[in-house]
C-alpha cells in the first residue's frame, strides 16, 4: 500500500491542521499505514529521567500522521501529486508522478 512513499520523499500534507505544509520523510511505518514526517505533526511528550536522558522534562516529537493525508510533491509543478507506477529506459519499476515526471527521494 505504501510503496506510494518513500523515505526521503518531500510530501505535502492535504488534512488535518498542518494542512498545506510540506516536507520530508522521516520514516514509514508500513504496518500501519502511517508516515513520520520531519518536523510537522509535533506532539509533547512527558520524559522521566533516565540513563540517556538524566534531565527528563517535556520532549517535543514528531507522530506518525497516516499516510492518506499526504501526497508526494511533483518534481515538475511544486504540487501535490497521485503517483502511478511505470518503467524507465532500463525497464527498471519507477514511481510516476501524474506529470510524467519520475518521483526520486532524497538520500537521508
Amino acid at each position: 500500500m505504501l510503496s506510494r512513499l518513500q523515505k526521503g520523499d518531500t510530501v505535502v500534507v492535504i488534512s488535518g491542521k498542518e494542512k498545506g505544509k510540506t516536507g520530508k520523510v522521516a520514516r514509514v511505518l508500513h504496518d500501519d499505514g502511517k508516515v513520520v514526517i520531519e518536523g510537522l505533526n509535533l506532539i509533547k511528550r512527558h520524559m522521566k529521567p533516565t540513563a540517556k536522558n538524566p534531565q527528563g522534562g517535556i520532549l517535543e516529537r514528531e507522530a506518525a500522521m497516516h499516510a492518506s493525508k499526504v501526497m508526494p510533491v511533483d518534481p515538475k509543478t511544486g504540487k501535490g501529486t497521485r503517483v502511478k507506477m511505470g518503467k524507465d529506459e532500463k525497464g527498471k519499476k519507477v514511481r510516476l508522478a501524474k506529470s510524467g515526471e519520475a518521483i526520486v527521494a532524497a538520500k537521508a
